[in-house]
């Protein structure tokens, strides 16, 4: 049963080889009420009146240069960025936090995973910040559940850069258990102005409790719900 959404109005892009956008489009839908708007990579403009916008995960391109490297030129990211600029928030998850960092709406790379193998599983997550409008019905210190589903997902930066987005209390999300290399365990990271984040475990797939815990659980919803409420009540 999702909010009542005063006509909440959320874009889901679509890129050349991404493959969770229905998945992210049914999460959205699920919380809000509202069918998320599908919006083709290739257009050169965003709907008008977006609340919310979501880079799903998959495999841009077929990665063939780096992960979310080439997604990052097409058309609809000036949209996306120009968007972002102006306070909508910005989701970006697996390869949508890719195409984040190398579009420049996040500092960074995803690089190759430390034991250079592909990662599928649920793991464990401390909730850093519990302040940004995707992360309020969440409490800092708490511990998550989310489904992690990736090959790139090697969070590195330089150590004065590192340093700055731990001061600045943009880390969202961090692994409490050894995952893929990550620097520091990030897991999930915002920009300067808290409305842009990138993570890499996968939300969309942890919005409904399972009759076995390895199917998931519901440790996303909260994620979803607090965009919905604070954008719809904002």
């Amino acid at each position: 049963m999702g909010f009542p959404s005063n006509n909440f109005r959320a874009g889901v892009i679509t890129f050349p080889g991404s493959n969770c956008d229905r998945d992210m489009a049914v999460a959205l839908e699920a919380v809000s009420g509202e069918p998320a708007i599908r919006i083709w990579h290739g257009d050169a403009d965003l709907p008008e009146g977006l609340d919310f916008i979501a880079l799903p995960g998959g495999f841009s391109y077929g990665d063939y240069l780096r992960s979310g490297a080439m997604a990052a030129k097409s058309p609809i990211l000036k949209a996306v960025i120009d968007a972002a600029g102006r306070g909508v928030p910005v989701l970006g998850v697996c390869n949508g936090f890719q195409v984040l960092t190398e579009s420049g709406l996040l500092p960074g790379v995803l690089m190759r995973n430390a034991g250079q193998t592909f990662i599928c599983r649920s793991v464990e997550l401390k909730v850093e910040n519990a302040t940004s409008v995707f992360t309020r019905k969440y409490t800092t210190g708490q511990s998550i559940r989310i489904p992690v589903a990736h090959h790139d997902g090697n969070y590195f930066a330089d150590e004065e850069t590192l340093n700055r987005i731990e001061g600045e209390g943009r880390v969202a999300f961090r692994y409490s258990e050894k995952v893929n290399g990550s620097r520091r365990d990030i897991a999930g990271l915002l920009n300067e102005a808290g409305n842009v984040l990138g993570m890499m475990p996968h939300p969309e797939r942890a919005i409904e409790a399972a009759a076995h815990p390895s199917l998931g659980g519901a440790d996303g919803r909260e994620l979803f719900e607090s965009a919905v409420k604070a954008l719809v009540t904002a």
